[in-house]
């Protein structure tokens, strides 16, 4: 099984931060966004490989960080494979459904496989909601709460139903249809992968991934883990200085 981070984007939100230097690795009380997820990553059931893809500018430093999780790595008996998407600007990225299929391209999908994007902190454990999905049978999303306007209508808005299937998943809605979020972390079943080509042959197809979640609901059945859980998205300095000063105090209190 494989777990996917789209490192791919350019936070021209974050600039002159992220000018020249990957969102993903700027540190947070101590050590880079990505190593708290990575932490993650390896501790989820029956992972044999972690794919990582970013642009032209930023692989060499992804190369550099991979070098210190190596030996994490080997001791787990587990794989990082780092892809360039071949883009060197915001003007010309590929998008996040792209860079998903570029991967996704390359592999042999015949098992349930996880994706996220390497921005987040995510202040749960991902291996207790990936060991319940790999006990289903269809396609599950996170759905963490929020109840501020403002940030409901800068992001992805979940609308389900009475047993938590994703009717619609609304990005950056006016209106918000509900209070729940839905995070940059899927678990996938392998047709997700058929259902991303025919997306993807959409000219019409837009990159955030949550659009290609709400294409993947009309197709197959989609579910929401619902859970009072939450997460720090690192999308623009505000939320970055919010998530540094968060983890130093959870770090100065353990």
């Amino acid at each position: 099984m494989n777990a996917i981070i789209l490192c791919a984007g350019y936070a021209t939100r974050m600039y002159p931060l992220t000018e020249n230097f990957p969102k993903s690795l700027l540190p947070v009380a101590g050590k880079p966004v990505i190593d708290y997820l990575m932490e993650q990553l390896l501790a989820l059931e029956k992972i044999e490989g972690i794919h990582l893809v970013t642009n032209a500018i930023f692989y060499d430093f992804f190369e550099e960080w991979s070098e210190h999780w190596q030996k994490f790595l080997e001791k787990k008996n587990v794989s990082l494979q780092l892809y360039d998407d071949g883009s060197t600007s915001n003007e010309n990225r590929l998008g996040a459904a792209a860079d998903l299929d570029l991967v996704l391209e390359k592999l042999t999908i015949n098992s349930p496989f996880f994706v996220v994007a390497g921005d987040n902190i995510f202040l749960f454990k991902t291996a207790f909601f990936w060991e319940k999905f790999l006990e289903k049978n269809c396609h599950y999303v996170m759905a963490l709460p929020e109840t501020d306007p403002d940030k409901l209508r800068k992001t992805g808005v979940l609308e389900l139903d009475e047993n938590n299937r994703i009717i619609k998943l609304h990005e950056k809605p006016e209106n918000p249809p509900s209070e729940l979020t839905c995070p940059p972390l899927y678990f996938f079943q392998p047709s997700a992968k058929k259902h991303l080509q025919e997306y993807l042959h959409d000219d019409e197809a837009k990159d955030a991934p949550g659009h290609f979640v709400n294409y993947l609901c009309q197709k197959e059945e989609v579910k929401a883990f619902v859970t009072e859980a939450s997460r720090l998205d690192i999308g623009s300095i505000e939320s970055y200085h919010a998530a540094e000063e968060k983890m130093s105090k959870f770090k100065a209190q353990q």
